[in-house]
């Protein structure tokens, strides 16, 4: 779409002494960047965690043990961890709309790619590449809402773009799984490939282009290591990295293992019946938008403590035997998990005094870094101690995670 009359100032005649132009909350403009934002989310997050409910398939049809079969997975966030570092930094001179939707374009590609798979290794790689791909979306969306968004209504934008990641990640994996039930996980690979290769073009047709972003065309490596190790000194923005890696490490390992203990006794769940239990994302899609308006409200220190206990709470539930206090434990999880991410990316935008794309770069490797190490080191627990011993991990990590909560608290009140 053209952009409209009050988008004339791009982001390549925008000079550095001019004055923000705000898309402002009820104005079309921002009704076009929250739809094409929450389209990103989805692409990214269903492509990206497709695989979580194929692993036990995975694991049989290429002779794996589970801990093995979840690099499906970490492979491709560990790649996005490091790819978003040097995309954060691109998109200071490249631009920030053009290398989302080519990221998503291409990572939907791979993902199709992937569905024709010969053997494990080749699997891998291509995963690999996918997670390189989809780096151009996480970091450059949140540096696009901060730059774009009116400062007060920042904490719903972000919260509605975390909805959309929520929403992908769960029809991802309810789509694998129904699908899988039905004809095979490849065809499901490959029609969920063709399907964000549309949702790539609707985001491109909806997004605006930038109004406040300067383009920075002779930024060498020496200004990204300035502006890296700038937010690296903050004594905010760690923790908030942190808190990134923590929160996202104990919700992948929740669900990677998860598949495994439903699929056996005394639970004995089928493919599809267990991919159904990813439904409950949608509590994800409504408490993202709702905690980024509470932070927005009564401050993000108070509601990201809320986030932290309420995964917690979730944690200890899962233990429970019966099947309907394990769904209400992960329920919990994952509330309390899109509450947290919702209200710690979003302030990564509002703390970091400049260079956002580089702020939101290094939220963002932290984050991915928890779900591919975190993720992975729940196996070594599964396989030690079944689910009792996973819980014990994610319970100390939380211990961990709310610790950085309060600090973070004390800090916003100062």
């Amino acid at each position: 779409m053209a952009p409209q009359p009050s988008q004339a100032v791009s982001s390549r005649t925008r000079s550095p002494d001019s004055p923000a132009v705000w898309t402002e909350p009820g104005t079309a403009s921002f009704q076009r960047v929250s739809v094409a934002l929450f389209l990103a989310g989805f692409s990214t997050f269903s492509l990206i965690y497709a695989v979580q409910p194929l692993l036990p398939s995975l694991a049989a049809e290429f002779h794996r043990s589970p801990s093995e079969s979840s690099l499906a997975l970490s492979v491709t966030t560990g790649c996005l961890a490091f790819a978003i570092l040097c995309a954060g930094a691109v998109s200071e001179s490249a631009g920030r709309r053009g290398l989302m939707f080519a990221s998503m374009a291409a990572a939907a590609i791979l993902h199709i790619a992937s569905a024709a798979a010969p053997d494990w290794r080749m699997m891998l790689v291509l995963r690999a590449l996918e997670g390189i791909m989809l780096g151009g979306v996480p970091a450059v969306a949140m540096a696009y809402l901060a730059e774009e968004v009116q400062p007060k209504a920042l904490g719903a934008a972000m919260g509605l773009y975390v909805g959309g990641t929520a929403f992908g990640a769960m029809m991802g994996r309810l789509g694998m799984g129904a699908l899988t039930e039905f004809t095979s996980w490849r065809v499901a690979l490959g029609a969920l490939g063709v399907i964000d290769l549309v949702v790539a073009l609707g985001f491109v047709l909806l997004l605006p282009n930038s109004r406040n972003f300067v383009r920075r065309p002779g930024a060498g490596f020496a200004h990204h290591r300035a502006a890296w190790l700038g937010h690296l000194r903050s004594p905010g923005l760690p923790l908030l990295f942190l808190t990134g890696f923590l929160v996202l490490g104990v919700f992948v390992a929740t669900l990677n293992y998860l598949t495994f203990r439903l699929a056996a006794p005394p639970y004995g769940l089928g493919q599809g019946q267990v991919s159904v239990i990813f439904t409950v994302f949608l509590f994800g899609v409504v408490a993202s938008p709702l905690a980024g308006r509470m932070a927005d409200r009564v401050g993000r220190g108070l509601v990201l403590v809320v986030g932290v206990l309420v995964m917690a709470a979730g944690t200890g539930l899962s233990l429970l035997p019966s099947l309907p206090g394990v769904i209400a434990g992960v329920v919990a999880v994952t509330i309390g998990f899109f509450i947290a991410h919702s209200v710690a990316s979003g302030w990564v935008g509002r703390m970091a005094a400049g260079n956002k794309g580089h702020a939101a770069s290094l939220y963002l490797l932290s984050y991915y870094l928890g779900s591919s190490v975190l993720g992975s080191a729940g196996g070594w627990f599964w396989a030690e101690g079944g689910w009792t011993a996973v819980t014990g991990f994610n319970g100390a990590l939380l211990v961990l995670a709310l610790a950085v909560a309060l600090r973070l608290r004390r800090i916003e009140r100062r």
